[in-house]
């Protein structure tokens, strides 16, 4: 195996997730550095950046107070086991979420991704209910236009259409409630009105299935990754009150909602539904080093602190959880969000955010516009036989011109930084705007 440097314009071997590997190695956009709100290119341009990096950067880029947490926890220890070991830091960070987080979510699960936060709550779910003598409760609810990662249950819980139909049979016992997707909401500000009653689905799962064959049901209170799809007004409420009548778990997936995103530390918070679980990732360290945690509620955790105290009580973790950097690097996030009060900032910017997203209403093959807190969307009318080719231009345009957006079928989604100015939004807005107006 030849261990000679390759050459630096080499970029055959690296496969790249998620991306049209062949159109991007003809014309890569390398970046090089970041700072704040900005990604710095390869050909030393500005960048500004709409999406915090993948909805993960809530704290803005490169912070000082977490580069240092960073640089003094890999100089002090470089890993240490979560299985039968403990590292003071994993304990300090619970203490902290669980503080942070609505009751009765005291319990924390260290992952290190959403994906692997989804798997670890679905199996939670399912060991909960053996745990209780209900092992009968083994179907999953999920959602169509779902995203709960990439793993095998996050992909048969999801609903996008893309992100399953390569891998052949999924998990058994999965049904999916329909997409919170209407006509009549259409360019809505904020939670839609519409809607509610399309939870009222769960209670027909539950009439064809029994209540005693279902676990949980999870789903994002705000979907992202299938481009900004909002809760309309009552929906969660009423997920919430099926799920209680007879006994189902509700998982919310919080992996971009969490931390800020929403203008309070959880969309929990933000509507006042208290989940059993809520997965989390990306935000709790500001995207700066892999980490995820799943939040239980202190009934679920306790159903498993039975039997010989010698035993482990569930047999599920990862060699990475809580690691030392991880913890370090999510302590130091958790300071940045108190200390500058950024989950209030976004509160504050979300109405002008608001009035920015739904100002580019009128430009052309514009079909819908949304928002809530500091995320937003807008849906272009696809091309004729081309779907996902005009929003996919429309990136090329905007980086070209300094502007990082992410597109995800025919929508443009963004969710900047906790930390962005009016200035930048207008930024955002403006070059939006000339480059919709160029689409064809």
């Amino acid at each position: 195996m030849a261990l000679d440097k390759p050459a630096p314009n080499d970029l055959s071997a690296f496969w790249m997730p998620f991306t049209a590997n062949r159109q991007f190695k003809a014309n890569p956009r390398m970046i090089v550095g970041a700072k704040d709100m900005h990604y710095t290119t390869a050909d030393g341009r500005e960048v500004l950046d709409a999406v915090a990096g993948l909805w993960c950067c809530n704290a803005g880029h490169n912070r000082p107070k977490v580069v240092e947490a960073i640089q003094k926890q890999a100089a002090e220890i470089d890993y240490s086991p979560a299985f039968q070991m403990g590292f003071p830091k994993a304990f300090e960070l619970a203490t902290r979420l669980a503080d942070l987080a609505p009751e009765p979510l005291n319990h924390i699960f260290y992952t290190n991704s959403g994906s692997e936060s989804v798997e670890t709550a679905l199996k939670i779910a399912l060991a909960y209910h053996r745990a209780r003598d209900e092992g009968s409760r083994t179907r999953l609810i999920g959602r169509e236009k779902g995203y709960h990662g990439v793993n095998f249950g996050g992909i048969s819980v999801g609903g996008i259409t893309n992100n399953r139909r390569f891998f052949g049979q999924l998990l058994a016992g999965v049904d999916h409630l329909p997409a919170t997707v209407l006509e009549e909401n259409r360019f809505a500000k904020g939670q839609p009105p519409h809607g509610a009653h399309l939870a009222d689905e769960l209670e027909r799962m539950v009439a064809i299935h029994g209540a005693e064959t279902i676990a949980a049901c999870i789903v994002e209170p705000v979907a992202g990754s299938a481009g900004v799809i909002l809760p309309p007004v009552g929906y969660l409420e009423r997920l919430r009150e099926i799920c209680d009548r007879h006994g189902i778990l509700l998982i919310f997936d919080e992996v971009i909602t969490g931390f800020g995103r929403l203008g309070a530390a959880f969309a929990a918070e933000k509507f006042g539904v208290v989940p059993d679980m809520m997965t989390t990732a990306k935000g709790i360290t500001s995207g700066t080093v892999p980490m995820g945690a799943v939040f239980t509620s202190s009934a679920i955790h306790d159903a498993f602190m039975t039997g010989p105290e010698h035993m482990i009580e569930l047999f599920h973790g990862y060699t990475y959880s809580a690691h030392p950097l991880a913890c370090a690097a999510a302590l130091a996030t958790l300071d940045v969000y108190r200390e500058e009060g950024l989950f209030a900032r976004a509160a504050e910017m979300a109405p002008y955010w608001e009035e920015a997203i739904h100002s580019l209403a009128d430009c052309p093959n514009v079909i819908d516009t949304r928002n809530l807190g500091l995320i937003g969307a807008i849906e272009l009318d696809p091309i004729p036989g081309a779907p996902t080719k005009r929003a996919f231009s429309a990136f090329l345009k905007a980086y070209e011109k300094g502007l990082y957006i992410r597109t995800t079928g025919d929508i443009i989604a963004m969710s900047p930084p906790l930390i962005i100015e009016k200035s930048h939004i207008d930024q955002i807005v403006e070059t939006l705007r000339e480059v919709l107006q160029t689409l064809d």
